[in-house]
């Protein structure tokens, strides 16, 4: 069966490069590692999956390269410090960050409900609220004309 959408784009392995890239985002954020030792020991796991290779690898580059910026952009929708937020919502709302500001290609809706559904799945019980309300903040500054006009529909 062809998942693919008429512009090329596999949601499904789409979504296997975000949790992976959770996975490697959270393992450098842990470990000190470069991000590029960590998308090397990723990517060869990565290909056994089927999964988006060129996304995971833009998606953890581009955290990497824009953490700083990504981090301050964070900070007036946190509740705490960022050294605070646990390390997997963390690293959640830093690729879901980068998807919203640097790929504007991707539906806001898609950004926040893969950073949820990735979220349920490797983060603590209530994380996908807190990430939830964040990014739905976010969002509506970031992206002001696209949340507008879908909610307007």
């Amino acid at each position: 069966m062809n998942r693919r959408r008429p512009d090329g784009i596999d949601p499904v392995a789409r979504s296997r490069a975000r949790r992976r890239a959770l996975q490697a985002v959270y393992a450098w954020q842990m470990s000190g590692s470069s991000a590029r030792e960590v998308v090397a020991q990723f990517a060869h796991e990565q290909a056994k999956e089927v999964a988006d290779l060129a996304y995971f690898e833009d998606l953890v580059h581009g955290v990497d390269k824009h953490r700083d910026e990504l981090d301050r952009a964070l900070k007036p929708f946190l509740d705490r410090e960022i050294e605070q937020v646990d390390a997997i919502e963390l690293a959640v709302l830093r690729i879901a960050a980068y998807e919203l500001r640097h790929r504007p290609d991707v539906p806001y809706r898609v950004v926040i409900n893969e950073a949820i559904e990735t979220v349920k799945r490797f983060g603590a019980e209530h994380g996908h609220t807190y990430v939830n309300g964040v990014l739905d903040h976010a969002a509506a500054e970031w992206r002001a004309t696209e949340v507008n006009a879908a909610r307007s529909r």
